[in-house]
C-alpha cells in the first residue's frame, strides 16, 4: 500500500515521502498513529502543494537566522540567578532559559537547537556559547551573575 508520510519516521522516510509499505503496517500503525495517509491523487496534490509552502517557510526562517546571528555576534548577555556562597546556581541555565534571554535583552529569534549546550551551566562566571545555524556559526559570551 503506497501512503503519505506526515511525520519523519526513521527508518522508514521523512515528511511528505510517498513510501510502500505492507497493508498491515499501514492501516494498524501509521494511519491511525497520524504519521501517513494514503497516496490518493487528491492526497498527492495537497501534499505538493503543502511541501512548496513548507519550503518556502523554511527558506524564510532560515534567512531570518542567518540576519539574527550576525547580530549576535560577539554580544555579551547577562543572567542573573540564586547561587550558594560557592558559586553554583541552584537551577542550571538550559538552552531555553538561555534562548529566552537573548530574546529579552536583544529581541533576535533563535531556535534553542542551535544553541550548542552539552549540559546545562550551573556555575557563575563568563561562559563562551556557539550558535550554529545554516553552515554559519557565531560565538557570544553568557556572563551569569549572582542575584
Amino acid at each position: 500500500m503506497k501512503v503519505i508520510l506526515l511525520k519523519d519516521i526513521s527508518k522508514l522516510g521523512q515528511r511528505y515521502d510517498v513510501k510502500n509499505v505492507s497493508d498491515g503496517y499501514a492501516l494498524n500503525m501509521l494511519i491511525p498513529r497520524g504519521l501517513a495517509i494514503a497516496a490518493t491523487e487528491s492526497a498527492m496534490k495537497h501534499m505538493e502543494t503543502e511541501k512548496s509552502k513548507t519550503e518556502g517557510e523554511k527558506k524564510v526562517r532560515q534567512e531570518l537566522l542567518l540576519k539574527n546571528l550576525k547580530e549576535l555576534d560577539g554580544k555579551t548577555i547577562t543572567v542573573s540567578g540564586k547561587a550558594n556562597d560557592k558559586g553554583y546556581l541552584f537551577a542550571g541555565l538550559h538552552k531555553e532559559d538561555i534562548v529566552a534571554e537573548l530574546k529579552k535583552q536583544t529581541r533576535l529569534e533563535i531556535d534553542p537547537a542551535s544553541v550548542q549546550l552539552e549540559h546545562p551551566i550551573k556555575e557563575l562566571g563568563e561562559h563562551s556559547l556557539e550558535v550554529k545555524g545554516e553552515g554559519k556559526s557565531v560565538r557570544f559570551q553568557l556572563k551569569v551573575e549572582k542575584v
